[in-house]
């Protein structure tokens, strides 16, 4: 069974840092790109950070530059989303997606969400004191 499945979300205070985890099975992670979203009640999903196959390359939402983190471990089948010094804006639904592009690209982070064709379930992440 194809299926994308996250963990690791949960209740953090500001200034605090979460690991998300994404695991695949039923395809071969290390072929496509993997993308981050995240979406709040009433609004679209947001582009938070992806990787690309191959070399791996990285982008990353203005909002999240130098507090998050994409890697990837082709042999766990797992991609990782590292946030550091979390906000209370960061609070949301946090989605990772799965792509099968060409070695080393992605689309750009507001392309359509329906470029990327395997979706997990979402883990929630809230930032609040």
């Amino acid at each position: 069974q194809v299926q994308l499945v996250e963990s690791g979300g949960g209740l953090v205070q500001p200034g605090g840092s979460l690991r998300l985890s994404c695991a695949a099975s039923g395809f071969t992670l290390e072929t496509y790109a993997i993308a981050w979203f995240r979406q709040v009640p009433g609004k679209d999903h947001e582009g938070v950070s992806c990787i690309s196959s191959g070399s791996g390359v990285t982008y990353y939402a203005d909002s999240v530059k130098g507090r998050f983190t994409i890697s990837r471990d082709n042999a766990k089948s797992t991609v990782y989303l590292q946030m550091n010094n979390l906000k209370p804006e960061d609070t949301a639904v946090y989605y990772c997606a799965a792509g099968n592009f060409a070695t080393d690209y992605a689309p750009p982070l507001a392309a359509p969400r329906g470029l990327y064709d395997i979706w997990g379930q979402g883990t929630q992440v809230t930032v609040s004191s």
